[in-house]
């Protein structure tokens, strides 16, 4: 048995590294308004940390158990745009959004640890869910001048090659890879949402 950790499990532990630095090093939930136009959409959902997490979390639950949640995303993200871009918000919108970090992450475990094949419209009701509250805090955060469709075009793009690329990644490695990430992105939803609430105790 090798004493070296396989190349894998480097990947996971370096994403994890990466990962509690950028919690350490930014205030968690920190948004603002964005302008520009389609590169400024482009970074925007790469930005937030919350953001991130979920679009990892949205790839790596598609690799796990159906590439057709990507769908259900997309349709989350169009709902969830479209009620915050018309001034809509959810009590505890940046809190939401955090759990539904966890929550995305957790289904991929959930299903792992039932052995059975998931009901896909439970999981795709459930990312789809998740999608649209991060969704409605960018609509809440969009411009509204005449860049406002090339920054959405942008925040599509960089929102789908971030999800895209998690799911074309781990469909390469091992499951274990997938779970690890998982419990990892779940942990670390879990920190987002309640790292605000341990500055106000410190």
């Amino acid at each position: 048995m090798s004493r070296f950790p396989s190349s894998s499990t480097l990947v996971l532990y370096t994403g994890l590294a990466a990962v509690s630095f950028a919690l350490a090093a930014q205030p968690a939930q920190a948004h603002g308004f964005a302008h520009g136009g389609i590169g400024s959409g482009f970074l925007h959902p790469l930005a937030g940390l919350d953001h991130l997490l979920l679009l990892i979390g949205v790839g790596a639950a598609s690799a796990a158990i159906s590439s057709t949640l990507l769908i259900w995303a997309l349709a989350g993200a169009v709902a969830g745009g479209v009620f915050g871009a018309m001034g809509g918000s959810l009590p505890f919108g940046e809190l939401l959004a955090a759990l539904a970090i966890t929550a995305v992450a957790g289904s991929i475990l959930w299903a792992e640890g039932k052995g059975s094949s998931p009901r896909l419209s439970l999981w795709g009701g459930l990312v789809a869910a998740a999608v649209a509250v991060h969704a409605m805090l960018h609509g809440l955060e969009a411009p509204s001048d005449h860049t406002s469709l090339s920054w959405w075009l942008g925040a599509f793009v960089g929102s789908l090659l971030v999800s895209g690329t998690t799911l074309l990644v781990l469909r390469r490695l091992p499951r274990t890879v997938t779970n690890r990430l998982a419990l990892a992105v779940a942990l670390a939803g879990g920190l987002v949402a309640f790292a605000p609430l341990a500055l106000v105790l410190r």
